[in-house]
C-alpha cells in the first residue's frame, strides 16, 4: 500500500511500507478526510489536532487521500474538487501542521476493513495517540466504520476519540457540497465565507486570441488545474505571479461578443503590463460583478471593461 508523505507539509519524498512515517517515534494527534476546500470545518478540526497535540507532545497530522475515493468507488458520482492535492497540502503547511500523508486510493486501500485501517495505518503506522473526526466520519470497506467503532477500537489499541462538531454558518452546517454549489452558480462571495478564504484557481498562463491587447485591455489566460469552475461572468479578482499580488477583473466563459465557443479563463491585472506565458498564476474570486454576455462589437465591450474595472477597483477599496 503505497503512500507519499511530507514530514511537514511542505517537504515530499516516497515511502516503501516498512520506512519511517510521521508519528513513528513520538506518536501522532491526527485527523482523516478529504479536506476537499479546507473550508471553516476543516479549519476547526485542525486547529483542534494542533492543540490537542501541543498537550500530548505528539506530531500534528492529517491523512488525507489523492484522488478523491468516489473517483475510484463511483466515478460517475464523484464531485468536482475545489482544491488540487498541491493546493491542499499549501494549505495544510500554512495552517501550521507538522506532517500530512497523501494516500493513494486505490481498489486496495478500498478493499482495506474498518478494523485493518486503524490497526495497519492509524496505529501501526502513525502511532495515533488521539484521532479527532467529524460526527459523520466513515471509514473502511464500504464505509463500514463509524465513529463508534472507532471509538471502541481506540479503547482496544489505546488512543483517544475526539469527535469535532459541525462548523455553522447562518444556522447550517459548512459542507464541501454547498461550497461547490456556491462557485458553480457564481456566489463567489458565498463560498469564501464558508471557506474562510477566496476560493481559488491555479495552473499555467497561455497564449490567448490576442484580442484583450488589441482593445487596450491584456489579459493573461489561465489554462486551470482544478475540476471545479465559477459559473460564466465578470468578477473581481486577486492574481498571484511570481509572489506579487495584484487586483484585477476576470472573465469566465466563451468570448461571446467574438462568436467564440471554447471557454477560457481571462484576467486584466491592475497595474501589470507585462506580456507572460508558461509561468504560473493564481486567481482568487473575490466578488461576481456580472454575467457574460455578447456586446456589438470591440468598442461596446471595452467601454464596459472599463466599468468593470471601476467596479472591481471600487470592491476592492
Amino acid at each position: 500500500m503505497a503512500f507519499r508523505v511530507a514530514r511537514s507539509p511542505q517537504e515530499w519524498r516516497s515511502l516503501s511500507e516498512g520506512e519511517r512515517a510521521p508519528g513513528k517515534q513520538r506518536g501522532s494527534v491526527i485527523s482523516v478526510g478529504n479536506f476537499d476546500g479546507l473550508h471553516i470545518g476543516h479549519q476547526k478540526i485542525i486547529h483542534a489536532v494542533m492543540e490537542n497535540a501541543r498537550t500530548e507532545n505528539a506530531l500534528a497530522a492529517v491523512i488525507t487521500f489523492d484522488p478523491h475515493p468516489l473517483k475510484i468507488l463511483r466515478p460517475e458520482a464523484a464531485p468536482p474538487l475545489i482544491m488540487t492535492i498541491t493546493q491542499r497540502v499549501a494549505g495544510f503547511a500554512d495552517a501550521g501542521l507538522d506532517a500530512a500523508l497523501v494516500m493513494r486510493f486505490d481498489r486496495a486501500l478500498a478493499d482495506l476493513s474498518a478494523e485493518d485501517f486503524v490497526r495497519t495505518i492509524l496505529v501501526e503506522t502513525v502511532r495515533a495517540k488521539r484521532i479527532l473526526v467529524g460526527q459523520n466520519f466513515r471509514f473502511g470497506y464500504k464505509q463500514a466504520g463509524n465513529v463508534h467503532l472507532l471509538v471502541r477500537l481506540g479503547a482496544e489499541f489505546g488512543f483517544g476519540v475526539d469527535i469535532i462538531g459541525a462548523a455553522e454558518v447562518n444556522g447550517k452546517p459548512v459542507s464541501s457540497t454547498e461550497i461547490r454549489r456556491a462557485v458553480s452558480e457564481g456566489r463567489v462571495v458565498e463560498a469564501s465565507a464558508l471557506l474562510g478564504h477566496p476560493f481559488a484557481l491555479t495552473g499555467t498562463i497561455q497564449p490567448g486570441a490576442g484580442r484583450g491587447s488589441k482593445i487596450v485591455y491584456p489579459t493573461l489566460n489561465l489554462s486551470a488545474e482544478q475540476e471545479l469552475l465559477p459559473a460564466r461572468g465578470v468578477y473581481a479578482t486577486e492574481c498571484v505571479i511570481d509572489g506579487s499580488t495584484y487586483h484585477s477583473v476576470t472573465n469566465i466563459g466563451v468570448r461571446p461578443t467574438f462568436d467564440g465557443q471554447d471557454s477560457s479563463i481571462e484576467s486584466h491585472l491592475f497595474d501589470f503590463n507585462h506580456s507572460r506565458e508558461n509561468d504560473r498564476l493564481e486567481v482568487r474570486f473575490w466578488n461576481r460583478l456580472r454575467d457574460e454576455r455578447k456586446f456589438a462589437g470591440a468598442d461596446a465591450l471595452k467601454a464596459q471593461i472599463a466599468l468593470d474595472i471601476s467596479a472591481a477597483q471600487e470592491f476592492f477599496k
